[in-house]
């Protein structure tokens, strides 16, 4: 496997998909995380392979999708943590869908109706494009950790580690609106911006970058 700053590194989003099915053993490897992801993170996300409909639409059109027949629709039970829980373990499947060789791209309202089921107290929050990129997508220019954080010369190398693989990590319109501190205690302070859009999903969504690069044996979450 690869490393995971590296899997972060290479995957970026991407809009314009080849017109290629996904094979089914990655949709077995995918659809067996995904499951391990909803019992782990009291979510119900499914995967919608072979449904071009949702991003034909006049708004998807808007967002320059183009052959999206896949994708993975972020649903759960209403709660005040539900989106953020959307963003922590959506993205680790978007990291998994990258290992395997697909690309994704975050979508919150730049596609139409969606086919995922809905149970009478659930909600979808967001979708996330999946399939085989024309490109592989390209990186844009952020802020630094001095930015999104309190990282300093004397910080220990997880922190560093964490927050850099944060500032890889995307965020809606590349905003970037979140702030990671090191405590005293050596806990971690992780909070979103004030204003913007998708800020609890963001939030999540960096977590689990942050998480997966610092090694969560060496902190815990303030």
């Amino acid at each position: 496997m690869k490393d995971i700053m590296d899997l972060m590194r290479e995957r970026h989003s991407v809009r314009q998909y080849l017109d290629r099915p996904i094979p089914g053993e990655l949709r077995a490897a995918l659809d067996a995380y995904a499951g391990e992801l909803n019992r782990e993170g009291n979510l119900r996300m499914q995967i919608l392979y072979d449904e071009p409909v949702c991003f034909s639409s006049r708004m998807a059109h808007y967002g320059r999708f183009e052959n999206c027949g896949s994708y993975i629709a972020m649903v759960g039970g209403k709660a005040p943590d539900l989106e953020e829980r959307c963003g922590y373990y959506g993205e680790k499947l978007v990291l998994k869908a990258q290992e395997l060789g697909l690309n994704t791209c975050w979508a919150a309202l730049t596609h139409g109706k969606s086919k995922a089921t809905l149970g009478a107290d659930e909600k979808e929050v967001i979708l996330i494009a999946l399939g085989y990129g024309k490109t592989q997508g390209t990186a844009h220019r952020g802020k630094d950790s001095a930015a999104v954080s309190n990282l300093g010369d004397a910080s220990p190398a997880w922190f560093r580690r964490g927050v850099e693989a944060a500032l890889l990590a995307p965020t809606a319109v590349n905003q970037q609106k979140f702030r990671f501190e090191l405590l005293p205690d050596g806990r971690v302070s992780a909070k979103p911006g004030l204003i913007g859009s998708c800020l609890k999903i963001d939030l999540g969504i960096v977590k689990c970058h942050f998480e997966l690069a610092a090694g969560k044996e060496n902190f815990r979450w303030a």
